[in-house]
């Protein structure tokens, strides 16, 4: 006689196994995925269950406790499926993930499928969308608007010396580095110059005192921002500190740095934002910056130094203010976004 009959237990024919998986529609914090499967036992597959993994970084805390769970137990819904919100998906991220197929038996058990193969890929960078919650949120603690006549660079004796010597007197811009949001979609992409606007609240002046090096470069707000100019939102951040960061980009109409920021960055109106305004006054240029938060201003074309002075300063160098390549706090409620980490 046949076996099962003899036995009363029907032999389950193996499920398939998921081949060519696709991602695709990647977000800061959402992927698709779909894959092909044989037809054969297809109809008795309820659930796909799914691997996702942060993909090691070879000098991570290996003791770290693993923030997230990584397996996502799904219902069997037609692919390409969406996954979101099921974990905290960072943006700018690199994950690996597999898949399996299921089947949910009566006493709730599964009976699962070989895992398929592993596939990688990266999460995408904050969207307009979502940099424009990150902006009513930095909008929030701007606070009142101070006077401002000029921006200024702090940097080292050599750095002048060598833009002098070797780029014909004209500072160049560089790479913005990774410090800031981790889905900054400026970070290590859009080229500037850094230049600082805020004062002293008492003398209306820069402060004295410079994370970055004892010599500075001052240039007359005007040359640097004006009608001419189109300003975007770029980030806003702390670093485990009482104070706010909120970067600004500011940008030649018609520029390659402008056309990267209208693309990816909220813009905003020079003569009315609550970070940095420059509106005509009596046929003069007035400038405002927000009181409480530091505005890091990048500036995307290249700036000659007879356009403005350089000197010494006479305070300290505060090197515990400097931001280079410094991490956002993840827990600060008054700078983060639901989305992502």
């Amino acid at each position: 006689g046949n076996k099962s009959q003899d036995s009363g237990i029907a032999e389950m024919e193996e499920l398939p196994v998921p081949h060519n998986i696709k991602i695709s529609n990647i977000t800061c914090d959402s992927f698709k995925i779909s894959w092909e499967m044989d037809s054969k036992s297809k109809d008795r597959i309820t659930h796909y269950f799914i691997d996702l993994n942060k993909k090691e970084n070879k000098n991570s805390n290996k003791f770290k406790h693993k923030d997230v769970p990584t397996k996502l137990v799904a219902k069997a819904v037609p692919l390409p499926m969406t996954v979101r919100g099921h974990w905290f998906l960072s943006p700018r991220t690199e994950y690996t993930v597999a898949v399996q197929t299921a089947s949910k038996q009566v006493d709730g058990d599964y009976v699962v499928s070989e895992w398929s193969e592993i596939i990688e890929f990266c999460t995408a960078d904050y969207s307009k969308v979502h940099l424009t919650q990150l902006l009513e949120k930095a909008e929030v603690i701007a606070g009142r608007m101070l006077k401002l006549s000029v921006f200024y660079r702090n940097q080292h004796k050599e750095y002048f010396d060598y833009t002098r010597e070797h780029h014909g007197n004209a500072m160049q811009p560089s790479v913005k580095d990774n410090s800031g949001s981790h889905g900054s979609p400026i970070s290590g992409k859009l080229e500037g110059i850094f230049f600082s606007c805020n004062t002293e609240f008492n003398t209306g002046k820069p402060p004295q005192d410079s994370p970055y090096g004892r010599y500075r470069f001052e240039i007359a707000a005007e040359k640097l921002f004006n009608p001419n100019t189109n300003l975007y939102f770029g980030d806003f951040y702390c670093m485990y500190t009482a104070y706010h960061y909120v970067i600004l980009v500011i940008a030649p109409v018609g520029s390659p740095g402008d056309e990267f920021c209208k693309q990816r960055l909220p813009q905003l109106n020079i003569k009315d934002n609550k970070f940095l305004t420059c509106d005509e006054e009596g046929g003069v240029m007035v400038y405002h910056h927000a009181q409480d938060v530091i505005l890091e201003v990048i500036y995307t074309d290249p700036v000659d130094l007879s356009l403005g002075t350089v000197a010494e300063i006479t305070g300290h160098q505060l090197m515990s203010l400097s931001t280079a390549n410094a991490k956002k706090d993840p827990s600060c409620k008054t700078c983060n976004i639901s989305v992502g980490r």
